[in-house]
């Protein structure tokens, strides 16, 4: 990401780098006070803990964690704000055919683990067991009561799909209400900006080349928008010479094939985040149909040929 002539008479951008939701976060806010800036970025970062607290499944007493403990037994009253996340979820299911589905939760550790220790390929008979569980129908909401209630034993639902979107989106909101005029939250790639830089210009963000994460590919010029990249190069296992993305197919439990990387446009992190995973599960051609049927939103993908597909309101440069 480029930032240029941060001395200009609107201030300056100032940033700080953090390790929230097990993920590299860095809040960056144009302002004309230090101090005042800081101040504000520090409330953000509380901001994004508070949601990393409300929505974690690392701890036993979260609500995702009794959501999931009491699947098939009964419903566990939540509040408003995980209700809603998931009301939002199952609809993003909906339109996605089930492509992205936070009831993902029973493909853990014991099918996919993508840490060195892998070495063969899953059965593919326990991941058939294993996805029979993952159906977002099967999460039942009761508005009036504000419960969440998981049908089926076994059910586990995690937000490891839309929840640095969400945060990302939460925490620009408070900088907003702070007076923060321009600023970018990056959530490991996930990011949300506002404002332009303080020569005026929008920012420049760079979209990473999957053979390389180190290099760009293409840059964007891009003010009140958010991207999120889905990829296959930062998390993949190797089993006999072959490499498998982290991405699964959740009717399958198997890894997907075919696309290298995802970036979404639109104005939301939160559905930035969401629409990133189902475009590679479903594939090139369903994937950017499904993407040129919705208003505000664009993509471009990358192939395991390296041959770059964009929707239809992307100017690459």
């Amino acid at each position: 990401m480029q930032e240029n002539d941060t001395s200009l008479a609107a201030g300056c951008i100032y940033k700080k780098v953090v390790k929230l939701m097990g993920n590299r976060f860095e809040i960056s806010v144009v302002a004309a006070e230090e101090e005042w800036a800081e101040e504000c970025i520090k409330e953000a970062i509380d901001e994004i803990r508070r949601i990393e607290k409300l929505f974690t499944t690392f701890d036993d007493e979260s609500q995702v964690n009794l959501i999931n403990k009491h699947a098939g037994i009964n419903p566990v009253k939540v509040d408003r704000e995980v209700f809603e996340l998931i009301d939002r979820s199952k609809r993003i299911s909906n339109l996605t055919q089930g492509a992205f589905d936070i009831s993902y939760g029973s493909i853990d550790k014991s099918l996919w683990n993508f840490d060195n220790s892998m070495k063969t390929l899953p059965d593919q008979k326990t991941a058939k067991q294993l996805v029979r569980l993952i159906d977002y129908r099967n999460v039942i909401l009761d508005n009036e009561k504000c419960t969440v209630f998981l049908k089926e034993k076994g059910m586990r639902i995690g937000f490891g799909g839309i929840g640095k979107g969400y945060a990302a989106e939460k925490a620009k909101n408070l900088l907003q209400q702070r007076g923060i005029e321009s600023g970018i939250v990056n959530a490991a790639g996930d990011l949300t900006t506002w404002g332009s830089q303080p020569n005026g210009k929008p920012w420049t963000i760079g979209i990473a080349d999957p053979n390389s994460s180190r290099h760009l590919f293409s840059y964007l010029d891009i003010t009140n928008t958010s991207i999120a990249t889905s990829g296959n190069y930062e998390k993949y296992v190797l089993i006999d010479g072959k490499k498998y993305s982290h991405t699964i197919d959740p009717k399958t439990g198997m890894p997907v094939k075919g696309i290298k990387s995802v970036t979404v446009i639109c104005t939301n992190a939160e559905i930035a985040d969401a629409m990133a995973t189902p475009v590679m599960i479903m594939g090139v051609r369903v994937g950017l149909d499904m993407i040129n049927q919705i208003n505000g939103i664009e993509c471009i993908i990358i192939d395991d040929n390296d041959i770059i597909h964009t929707s239809k309101n992307i100017h690459l440069r």
